[in-house]
């Protein structure tokens, strides 16, 4: 589920104080040790998931660092996240994009180049959290999350991203080079499983169970990841059964 582990990332620009992490992550002394050194001036969340919220207490409580996320659930010593916001912190400025779907308090943060923002331009690069991943496609953590937000977030990716050359660092996998490419990617793979909930549902009947569906158009998954495919499909049946 969570590919090689969960992605935690350190911001700062060559000289400034402390730094912006973002997602602490487990609660690993380590891990902990290592994300604060040179001190840490703000902890960002990008959802819910004890993957990435574990060590939220720890950390605050290693670096006295103020932590902020969507959900005020998971801020200390700090205002929740608001879509649009701009945070500029060690240096660095960011861009407070909420993207609901794989969670309902799902965000991404996008890396300002003011430079390029004041000619129009976009970002240098997106930290999608699991909105989107390195490798693969994410889970729709349903009833949390939900489908139809979800689509209109990579359509929103998309639109940042258009022109190409701005990176997505994820929540979990390898960086990739392009967003514009990745959410056609993901928007091409969301349509194509629709089409196939569409084909399940014509075969078993309308008003067919997530579990049935889930056999039928997730036949060959692997068991350790069966909770997230019926999730999923439990998305994709609302999506299609309010619309």
């Amino acid at each position: 589920m969570t590919l090689d582990g969960t992605d935690s990332w350190v911001l700062r620009r060559s000289g400034a104080p402390g730094s912006v992490v973002i997602d602490p992550g487990p609660a690993d002394a380590a891990h902990l040790a290592r994300l604060a050194e040179g001190g840490v001036a703000l902890v960002l969340v990008t959802h819910r998931h004890p993957d990435h919220t574990d060590a939220v207490d720890a950390f605050a409580s290693l670096t006295g660092a103020p932590v902020r996320a969507i959900d005020p659930v998971w801020c200390r010593d700090a205002a929740p996240l608001a879509d649009g916001e701009r945070i500029r912190a060690a240096g660095v400025e960011l861009e407070v994009l909420a993207t609901p779907g794989h969670t309902s308090d799902s965000a991404c943060f996008a890396l300002v180049d003011p430079d390029a923002a004041a000619r129009g331009g976009g970002p240098l690069a997106v930290f999608t959290g699991d909105t989107v991943l390195g490798r693969g496609t994410t889970i729709i953590a349903h009833p949390d999350g939900a489908l139809g937000p979800y689509l209109d977030a990579l359509h929103r990716l998309r639109a940042l991203g258009a022109g190409g050359g701005v990176t997505v660092l994820p929540g979990h996998g390898p960086v990739l080079p392009d967003l514009a490419a990745i959410c056609d990617a993901y928007l091409a793979h969301r349509a194509e499983r629709l089409d196939q909930i569409r084909e399940a549902l014509a075969r078993l009947g309308a008003d067919a169970s997530a579990e049935a569906v889930t056999d039928d158009v997730y036949a060959d998954v692997d068991p350790s990841v069966r909770g997230a495919a019926e999730a999923s499909v439990r998305a994709q049946l609302e999506y299609l059964r309010t619309r």
